[in-house]
This record gives structure tokens, sequence and C-alpha cells, in this order.
């Protein structure tokens, strides 16, 4: 009797534990389902990630494309501006050369020997200066170097980069400088006394 309730007892453990297991294997098969159906939901956004990832290497080929493009037609345009500028300027100049002699004259004192010109002068460094504006005069006895400069419309910064880049690399070259600039106008009401502040001679085209 005994041993027939142990070998019942047995059997309803192991009976149990299959069961168990049974139940463990249905949960790990599910469990298994819903890894494949991530596994596939995973591969999906992957490749939509890879997609939208081509997509936006191709937006920006294309905005780098366009930008190089905008680049350019700015750098054309800047080209374009500074060709007109130029000629304004070198036309400006041609009006000046044939003005200046009598207003630095009456103004200044200045005999112009020879005539004014658009030339290359060389600097101490043995480097060649494009001045707008070059010739020489006479004053109580003294030779001055006339440098200048004509520009549309007239900065500070035009100003400041004249002497910088014109008159302090030709300072050596005239024994006295006598600077001057030319203008339609100024690009504020301060530039004309802050040129005149720097000891360059100021005249607008409506002076010529």
């Amino acid at each position: 009797m005994t041993n027939n309730t142990s070998g019942k007892g047995d059997f309803d453990r192991v009976w149990a534990a299959l069961q168990t297991l049974a139940e463990a294997q249905v949960r790990t098969e599910a469990r298994v389902g819903e890894l494949a159906e991530a596994q596939v939901r995973t591969e999906a956004q992957v490749r939509e990630l890879a997609e939208a990832q081509r997509q936006t290497a191709q937006q920006v080929a294309d905005l780098s494309r366009a930008l190089g493009a905008l680049v350019q037609e700015h750098a054309d345009t800047r080209r374009q501006l500074g060709g007109i500028s130029t000629t304004i300027g070198y036309t400006l100049a041609n009006e000046a050369f044939k003005a200046l002699p009598e207003l630095l004259f009456r103004d200044f004192g200045l005999s112009v020997s020879g005539r004014l010109k658009r030339d290359y002068v060389t600097d101490r460094t043995g480097r060649s200066i494009e001045v707008n504006i070059l010739g020489t005069a006479t004053k109580d006895g003294r030779e001055l170097g006339i440098v200048g400069e004509a520009k549309s419309q007239l900065s500070q910064n035009d100003v400041n980069a004249f002497i910088r880049r014109k008159l302090n690399r030709v300072a050596g070259i005239f024994p006295e400088i006598f600077p001057v600039m030319i203008t339609h106008m100024t690009t504020a009401p301060y530039v004309d006394a802050y040129a005149r502040a720097k000891g360059i001679a100021l005249y607008y085209s409506y002076d010529f």
C-alpha cells in the first residue's frame, strides 16, 4: 500500500514537471515568435533608415552642388562689380588728370611738373604698385611726389587702405609725398573730415 502511494506520488511529480516544461516550451516558442517579429520589424526599420540615409546623402550632395554654384555666381558677380568699380575709378582719374594741376596750384600752391598719369612705381621691397594718379610737383623749391587714388564712393576703409597699401609703401621713394583722393561722393558725412585729418587732399568730381 505504501509502495503504491509512493509510485503515484512520483508519477504526479513527473507529470507536473512535464506540464511545467510544456508550458515553458509554449512560452519559449511564443517568445521566440515575438523575437522573430521584432527582428523583422528591426530589419524593416534598418531598411527605412538606410533609405532615409541615402535620401539625406543625396540631398546633401544636391545642396553642396547648389551651394557651389551659388559661390561661383557670387564670385562672378564680385568680379563684374570689381570691373565696373575699376572702370569708374579709371574714368574719374582720367578727369582728375586734366583738372588737378589747376586745383592743386590754386589750393596748395603746387606747380605740377609735366603731366599726371596712371602708372606703376617700385616700392622699397622691389614690388610694383599700381598708382591711379601719379606725378611730380614743386612748391617753394621743394620737389613732391603726387600719389593719388580715385574711388567712386569713398569710405573710411578706403582712406585707410590707401594709406596702408599705397602711401606707406611708397614712403622714401619721393623726397616728399603729396597724397590726394578723388571721389564722386563719400559713404558718410565724417569721411571727408577723416581723409583731410590724415593729410590727404580730397576733391569731388563736381570740383572739376
